[in-house]
């Protein structure tokens, strides 16, 4: 056929089609060829079929939510607090506030290390007791007489507070300061006009002089039988959001973030980020360790929980005192970022001025242990699928593959209104594991109330392996280690349509679970995550599946 034969067949086709629509319009006719006619018939063909493009957009934010900077915070996992001061050399915790200001000579201060060792181990901020209970400023205020510039530290022309902050600048990591409402130094204490505004005079010259300043760390601490006083913390509150907008500020009851309640690094096993401040008095002896710990499924404020304890059984360095192990900080660690919250180890300096190096051991074994257990995620090749997904499977905006991708911005969504929320996950070979890893994307909310995870045995019967309640930003599960290829991730009770954005299975040889208490159903826990009793295998905690 050659070209004028398809060029009159074109024609004849085109007058049929566009007759059978409009029978009174005239088609002439011509012998060049008719590609820009053929081009018309095809775009008058596609204009038939309906355009299905549209996405359905993303499920709605569950109130209450974190703000920018509160995530930020979150997302730094780890600090490390430094307490320094009088105490180092006067091998003491609370100082009295009259200890002589010339003792104070850490004659090999150098914050670079403080900062490098905090870097190099995975703390991205630290925190600096600026001004403990005693008085003694780290930085030459000028509303006291009591600071370093009354040291022979560097003939009193030192700043512990510029060093650290010029320091942390450098190396790229944040910085936050104690600034201690008790005083046991000055003598307008009690007075509570007089104080308030010593007290926001010398907030304000660390919040305009250092540089940004990430965290600022308020408490209600006051030994008994010391005067009475009352703080300002509303507007001491206002001055730090006013002076320095992206501080989130802790005390017992936020704003920003929370105490846990405890200073072992315990979070309740249950820990909602959500809160009612009004609950919590900053300092009242009267507050609920309970409630501090879970926090509040039905809060309408967002407070996240701040776990703080110390690497030594004191808060000051002390020379007849030593650190924690290396595996004991690895149980604090499922004990705090594990339950959604932050941690704040202190790392004292000893009176050189240095953080000791059998500190540094034990942070460098710590950093070791984590990175040997949860640099290698053993679902990250597993393949994925769900009880429903968001606008389809089709839309990979919410696919269940999203869980594998590091973050939280990215997300799993089932469909609304479904009775059933799983995740399926094929591990594709037999794969030895005792550690999940779960994360919610809590931009858009805590929503998780209740979940668990299932293990296909070798019977083909899924067996449930643990359980656990709120998620939040991270839920961190030990169980007995167990090997399985096919496992099920599934939520139990939601507050609304749970969003799951991280989920990881690890291997962890080195944390031995505790099977002594166990309750009525022969459940065993570990600081309060209940697991399914395992059979046991030469020793070793191993489950059959």
């Amino acid at each position: 056929m050659n070209m004028n034969n398809i060029n009159r067949n074109m024609k004849t086709r085109l007058k049929s089609f566009i007759k059978t629509h409009n029978p009174n319009l005239k088609i002439q006719t011509c012998t060049k060829p008719i590609f820009p006619i053929q081009i018309l018939f095809l775009t008058l063909c596609s204009s038939l079929i309906p355009v299905l493009s549209y996405h359905k957009p993303p499920p709605l934010p569950l109130l209450p939510l974190p703000n920018a900077f509160q995530l930020q915070w979150q997302k730094s996992n780890m600090a490390l607090f430094f307490h320094f001061g009088p105490n180092t050399f006067t091998d003491s915790e609370w100082g009295t506030g009259h200890a002589d200001p010339t003792i104070f000579n850490p004659t090999k201060l150098n914050a670079s290390q403080w900062i490098h060792v905090a870097k190099e181990y995975g703390f991205s901020r630290v925190l600096l007791t600026a001004k403990h209970h005693d008085g003694f400023c780290l930085w030459p205020s000028e509303y006291t007489d009591y600071s370093v510039r009354s040291s022979n530290w560097r003939n009193g022309n030192g700043d512990v507070v510029a060093d650290l902050a010029a320091a942390a600048k450098d190396a790229g990591v944040g910085l936050g300061v104690y600034l201690s409402p008790w005083d046991r130094h000055e003598e307008c204490y009690g007075d509570t006009l007089r104080y308030n505004q010593h007290y926001l005079a010398q907030m304000t010259e660390l919040l305009t002089s250092y540089g940004e300043i990430k965290d600022i760390f308020l408490d209600g601490a006051k030994g008994e039988g010391e005067k009475n006083m009352e703080y300002f913390f509303e507007s001491w509150f206002s001055l730090i959001h006013q002076l320095q907008p992206s501080a989130a500020i802790y005390s017992d009851s936020g704003p920003d973030n929370r105490w846990v309640g405890n200073e072992y690094g315990i979070a309740g096993s249950t820990c909602w980020s959500l809160f009612n401040r009004s609950v919590i008095g900053i300092g009242d002896i009267d507050n609920d360790p309970e409630y501090l710990k879970q926090g509040d499924p039905f809060g309408s404020e967002w407070v996240p929980a701040l776990c703080d304890v110390s690497i030594r059984p004191g808060w000051f360095w002390h020379p007849s005192e030593h650190p924690k192990s290396a595996r004991k900080l690895l149980e604090i660690y499922y004990t705090s970022v594990g339950r959604n919250c932050k941690l704040l180890l202190n790392v004292p300096p000893n009176s050189s001025g240095l953080i000791s190096s059998e500190d540094i051991q034990v942070l460098r074994e710590f950093s070791e242990l984590r990175r040997s257990i949860f640099s290698h995620n053993l679902a990250a090749s597993a393949s994925l699928n769900a009880s429903s997904t968001r606008g389809g499977i089709r839309d990979s905006r919410f696919s269940p593959y999203k869980v594998l991708e590091e973050g939280i911005h990215t997300y799993w969504a089932p469909e609304e209104s479904q009775t059933k929320w799983i995740l399926y996950i094929n591990l594709k070979e037999l794969v030895s594991f005792n550690v999940l890893q779960v994360q919610e994307p809590i931009q858009m909310g805590q929503r998780v109330i209740e979940f668990h995870l299932e293990a296909l045995n070798r019977d083909g019967l899924w067996k449930r392996v643990v359980n656990g309640t709120t998620i939040g930003y991270q839920r961190l599960l030990l169980f007995p280690k167990l090997k399985s290829q096919y496992l099920k991730l599934v939520v139990d009770k939601s507050r609304a349509e749970p969003l799951i954005s991280y989920l990881g299975i690890y291997m962890d040889p080195v944390t031995i679970l505790n099977e002594n208490v166990s309750d009525k159903r022969s459940a065993t826990y570990f600081n309060g995550t209940q697991f399914l009793r395992s059979t046991t295998n030469n020793s070793s905690h191993s489950a059959t599946m």
